[in-house]
């Protein structure tokens, strides 16, 4: 079974789309394997978007993350990295599908209410970050 880090932003926090958004995931077979609601510092935040370090929206990401709560999940499942993807939909919620948590619910790509690692090796590192080894 594979393992992957959801985070649901500030935004799916302040907007009430928590049960929502894990009724998506649950629905399609991923189990919630670890659960939390943090308060991220810069240091935590700075680790887990370090490859967006040198990019113009760097700051107000940092920015939009510490300005509220942010659940982490690791969900375990077939394919999950993908799926998670999947069901997340494009960053870009003018670009996401409908029926995806992004097309459906999210208000732009600043506000996209959800985080999902990329690959095996970016959930490994995202879960250390957040849960620990």
């Amino acid at each position: 079974m594979e393992q992957t880090l959801v985070l649901i932003k500030p935004d799916g926090i302040r907007r009430r789309f928590v049960g929502e958004i894990i009724s998506r995931y649950e629905n399609n077979d991923l189990e919630i394997r670890k659960m939390k609601l943090v308060e991220p510092d810069e240091s935590i935040l700075r680790a887990h978007y370090a490859e967006h370090a040198d990019q113009a929206f760097f700051v107000g990401l940092l920015s939009f993350m510490m300005s509220g709560g942010t659940i982490a999940m690791i969900l375990a499942g077939d394919n999950a990295i993908d799926r998670v993807r999947i069901i997340n939909g494009s960053t870009d919620p003018k670009k996401a599908d409908k029926g995806t948590i992004r097309g459906d619910l999210a208000e732009d790509i600043s506000h996209n209410l959800v985080h999902g690692s990329d690959s095996s090796e970016s959930a490994e590192r995202e879960i250390a970050i957040w849960f620990g080894n």
